[in-house]
């Protein structure tokens, strides 16, 4: 005789419910269930690890030691950290010749002879030639020579007679003198009687071939003619006939003389097609 199954109770249905999961982590599963737990405890770790990474006193990644990854703010500070720029120095000017007197020289002008006087009274000077390159600027193309200027020194305001070199900038066109044309470029006045001079010079020195070779220098003058022009512009009362001529050893009236194999230089270099000029003055006066 068979007796009657009775009900189980909550508590027993609860407790089967347990065997029943219990059996099931036994089989297959449970290996499953084992590998994923350690698969998020490595994910944590690992999280965990960048975390730290981060955080003072810990040593960066080998790809942030190597600049793999570039950082933003590293590469704003690139953008913004100063460039060093290459500076082109500035083209040479006229040595001891100031922005104002600097500024009379012709733009054109790419021949200077630079007549610099020892002293406002002084009538000893340096004479030098320069040329302009267009990205070096004023470059020497000689030596230094020593010449002499007017008895008196120098004067803004040149007047007949009064024995001063005037002081500024002067083009140069023409030449000529008691000498045959030794080479130049310039229009030449060969005119043996009209460049000569019986007299002598203040320190008693023969003038005899002072005008050998001479270039006109065009203050109160007529460019494009001879030296031997008299037209003066400015009128009379302001002197005229300044040249650069032969040195005779002595001051002059008014003009510069230098020495003949250096008259044959200039003669030969200077280039009417360079528009050459003459910059004239003592030291102080051309500074300006």
């Amino acid at each position: 005789m068979s007796v009657p199954r009775k009900d189980a109770s909550p508590k027993d249905a609860s407790r089967k419910a347990a065997a029943r999961r219990t059996a099931r982590r036994t089989g297959p599963d449970r290996g499953r269930a084992v590998l994923a737990a350690v698969a998020l405890g490595a994910a944590g770790a690992l999280l965990a690890g960048c975390a730290a990474a981060s955080g003072t006193g810990a040593r960066p990644s080998r790809l942030a030691e190597q600049g793999a990854v570039a950082s933003p703010v590293g590469a704003a500070a690139g953008r913004d950290a100063p460039r060093t720029v290459p500076t082109t120095p500035a083209p040479a000017t006229l040595p001891g010749v100031g922005p104002k007197t600097l500024a009379e020289v012709p733009a054109d002008a790419r021949q200077v002879v630079l007549v610099t006087g020892d002293g406002h009274d002084k009538s000893t000077s340096k004479v030098r030639l320069f040329e302009r390159d267009p990205d070096a600027g004023w470059t020497a193309a000689g030596p230094v020579w020593s010449a002499h200027n007017a008895l008196h020194g120098w004067s803004t305001d040149h007047q007949a007679g009064d024995l001063r070199s005037p002081i500024g900038v002067f083009t140069l066109t023409d030449a000529g003198g008691r000498l045959a044309d030794p080479g130049t470029r310039f229009p030449y006045d060969h005119e043996r009687s009209g460049f000569s001079s019986p007299g002598t010079g203040f320190d008693g020195e023969s003038l005899a071939d002072a005008f050998d070779y001479v270039i006109a220098i065009n203050y109160n003058r007529k460019p494009g003619t001879s030296p031997l022009d008299w037209t003066r512009p400015l009128g009379s009362s302001r002197g005229g006939g300044i040249w650069l001529h032969v040195d005779h050893g002595g001051p002059t009236h008014g003009c510069v003389s230098l020495p003949e194999s250096v008259m044959k230089t200039l003669l030969r270099t200077l280039d009417p097609a360079q528009h050459p000029v003459v910059v004239m003055g003592d030291a102080k006066a051309l500074s300006a």
